[in-house]
């Protein structure tokens, strides 16, 4: 059966987050025919409704108060929950990131619907709609299926692949009322970390670094090689610990959960709960001086050695295959 399926977009930076893309990929196979509704919120949100219809979706609503210029959870919980009172969706695809990973639970409360969160993959069978998501770490995946009512799930970045841009998409882009009140949380100003770079949960490459990294400055030739391949850099609790480098870098059970398309990983000895947020990478090439080392279990391709040797050698190698 058709459905309208809502998706709700994600600002970083003032751009979509690649995440977005994903939903709308996800959303179409739920709506089986049916209409992809994009929803977006926040300041200039306008400007970036034409970016998801040329990715997938049929129409977009957008609102723009002030109270949407920066997210908050009470906020746009109840501009979304609103959004689904005028439109009834038969389902809602949102990003398993930070904030999507904040409001998906209390919509679904809201709505007395069920959730699948974290899903890496959906399949359409008839009225049939499986998930699958990772479940023990990553160690196995489980499928979920929602009987009836409300398709839920939010969808882990960098797993499902976008729909292929077309320009020549044409959809109704709508400016939505929404009333917000009795908000408990007003955010007056944001203060970045001068990390800058590319997003960790969205990198299709990453070069991490751990203990064996040494020193705050032993990351700088980690980020020559990231640079050289458009990666990002990130790194196991130990080096955050270690004070070699900021937590918002920390990759692991207890930091941010990665699947990129290659995973470079220096001087990490492969802890299971470092090994919990990057063990799912599509490729792992493991740098390390100790055979023995529980990363090289997982690690697609290993190379026994010094990281400070090994990584100037491939930087100068990647140098020279891409130029």
């Amino acid at each position: 059966m058709a459905k309208k399926v809502l998706v709700l977009g994600e600002l970083k930076g003032g751009e979509l987050r690649n995440v977005t893309f994903e939903a709308i990929a996800a959303a179409s196979q739920v709506a089986n025919g049916g209409e992809v509704v994009g929803v977006l919120f926040g300041e200039n949100a306008s400007s970036h409704a034409e970016k998801m219809i040329h990715s997938g979706a049929d129409r977009v609503l957008v609102a723009e108060n002030d109270e949407l210029k920066q997210f908050t959870t009470d906020a746009y919980t109840q501009a979304f929950l609103q959004v689904v009172e005028s439109e009834k969706p038969e389902g809602i695809m949102i990003g398993h990131t930070s904030s999507g990973k904040d409001i998906a639970p209390r919509i679904a409360t809201k709505l007395g619907a069920g959730l699948i969160s974290d899903a890496v993959d959906v399949e359409v069978n008839g009225d049939d709609v499986v998930f699958t998501r990772p479940i023990y770490s990553g160690k196995a995946f489980e499928k979920k299926q929602i009987e009836e009512g409300l398709v839920f799930a939010t969808i882990r970045p960098n797993n499902i692949a976008p729909l292929e841009e077309d320009t020549a998409r044409t959809g109704d882009i709508t400016t939505v009322d929404v009333d917000i009140k009795d908000l408990r949380t007003i955010v007056k100003e944001v203060v970045k970390k001068t990390s800058g770079g590319i997003d960790l949960a969205e990198a299709s490459i990453i070069v991490s670094g751990g203990r064996g990294v040494k020193s705050a400055e032993g990351f700088k030739t980690l980020e020559e090689l990231a640079e050289v391949l458009g990666a990002a850099v990130g790194a196991s609790r130990g080096a955050c610990d270690a004070g070699y480098c900021d937590y918002s870098m920390q990759i692991g059970q207890t930091g941010k959960v990665v699947t990129p398309d290659l995973y470079i990983a220096c001087g990490i000895s492969g802890a299971i709960q470092h090994l919990a947020g990057m063990s799912n990478s599509k490729v792992i090439v493991a740098i390390n001086k100790d055979p023995e080392a529980p990363i090289f279990d997982v690690a697609d391709y290993g190379i026994v050695g010094d990281l400070f040797d090994v990584v100037p050698k491939l930087t100068e190698a990647f140098k020279k295959e891409l130029a």
